[in-house]
């Protein structure tokens, strides 16, 4: 069966699953392939359980009409993704960076959302997956759609990128991280570089971060609306303070507007000029890009300020590499607050750099100066009074559980595979 048949019965169903666990009244399963589970196998599962069609690609799966075999269903997954984006009559917004992507991508869809039927990438379904599957989600009435793309190898951008076809780019930053998959810092400009490279051959916009002189480099070429503090950016604006909730200053006819954050971290300076930059481009009024801004809630462990009762917590457990480390940190710093703790998970997939880069970060967090750093996982103690390292999460609630920690403001910063969210309720 064909793209065109398949997507004929994507319309009349208008429901996709890749987990033959989920109950429903029709819809399309697709038999998706892993390191260590074949799809192929629970097809019959999922029509079981109320999927009209099964998409299989083992011939020994294909017992009747409802079941159509192809080639290969990751591919077919991608490829009606690709035709059902060839129908969209409104603007696609490709989204990737090293860090800050998905804020940017909450914060953009949260501007726009105030004037325009939006749809954007839910949590972090960024990959060759999830891409496919956001774009399946949207409806042929909406009127923008925001779409995150992550990779962890080179020229995944550019895979997702002939799926996702986006019409405008932005690049939210680009740092050290997952280098045992690109190999090279090199080889990270050049793979985020691909989602500019796919605007260009479509004679497209980006929104380039002016301060940032590496992605203003590799925009040299492009048709770019600048952000920034520059008196020439199209929207310009700048940091004020952060105690703790960022606050940023945009400039509307040299009329500075102050908007008030429910977000920590300076670093979010950026992505919020991000969205806002979007919005002006798009016709929303400053009023209304403030509303969006200064209404936005961050959740998924990501720039979250908690009150526990007895410790006030700066919860960043979801991305942990070189570049947001250092700039958490940093920000951390200069906050204005008493009895400040710091704990770090360490940071993954950074191949040979690894322990040079964990040498250095330690060597930062030492020299600020911190009442008590607690570090979690493939840190080098050096015995150093105010710095406590253990070997995993587990280790830390353990001692955590036996000693009582209250009246501090506590920074909690590491990945998801570090799961620090999970030590909050013990402090």
């Amino acid at each position: 069966m064909d793209i065109k048949s398949i997507y004929s019965l994507y319309i009349k169903e208008q429901s996709i699953s890749t987990d033959s666990r989920n109950k429903s009244k029709g819809g399309l399963f697709f038999a998706l392939k892993g390191e260590s589970f074949n799809g192929n196998i629970f097809a019959q599962i999922a029509i079981e359980n109320g999927a009209s069609y099964a998409i299989i690609d083992e011939v020994e799966y294909n017992s009747d009409e409802r079941y159509i075999l192809v080639d290969n269903v990751l591919e077919t997954l991608q490829k009606l993704a690709n035709f059902h984006r060839s129908q969209f009559t409104f603007p696609v917004i490709g989204i990737t960076g090293t860090n800050g992507k998905t804020t940017t991508k909450e914060l953009i869809n949260t501007v726009l959302s105030q004037k325009f039927k939006t749809v954007c990438t839910k949590g972090n379904l960024n990959n060759h997956i999830g891409v496919p599957l956001t774009l399946l989600s949207i409806p042929l009435n909406t009127e923008f759609a925001i779409i995150e793309m992550g990779a962890n190898h080179p020229f995944e951008i550019a895979e997702l990128c002939k799926i996702s076809d986006p019409d405008y780019g932005i690049i939210s930053s680009i740092g050290k991280a997952h280098l045992e998959g690109f190999g090279s810092f090199e080889n990270i400009i050049k793979t985020k570089k691909e989602l500019f490279d796919h605007i260009s051959q479509k004679k497209g916009t980006v929104f380039v971060n002016h301060d940032d002189d590496l992605i203003t480099s590799i925009s040299s070429n492009l048709h770019c609306i600048y952000y920034g503090k520059g008196n020439s950016d199209y929207c310009k604006g700048e940091f004020i303070d952060s105690a703790p909730f960022v606050n940023i200053a945009i400039f509307e006819n040299d009329i500075q507007i102050t908007i008030k954050s429910q977000m920590i971290g300076s670093y979010n300076t950026s992505n919020m000029l991000a969205a806002a930059c979007v919005g002006k481009k798009f016709g929303l009024s400053i009023s209304e890009i403030k509303n969006a801004l200064e209404n936005y809630i961050p959740d998924n462990n990501r720039s979250q300020l908690k009150q526990t009762g007895k410790n006030t917590l700066l919860l960043d457990a979801y991305n942990a590499n070189p570049s947001s480390m250092e700039a958490s940190i940093s920000n951390f710093k200069t906050l204005k607050a008493q009895n400040k703790i710091v704990i770090l998970g360490e940071m993954r997939e950074l191949g040979d750099i690894s322990d040079s880069e964990h040498e250095k970060l330690y060597n930062q967090v030492k020299s600020y100066d911190f009442e008590h750093v607690y570090l979690v996982g493939k840190w080098n103690s050096k015995n150093d009074k105010n710095i406590s390292v253990f070997e995993n999460t587990q280790s830390l609630i353990s001692f955590l559980s036996t000693t009582k920690i209250v009246g501090k403001t506590i920074l909690i910063k590491g990945s998801r595979g570090n799961k620090l969210e999970t030590i909050v309720e013990y402090l």
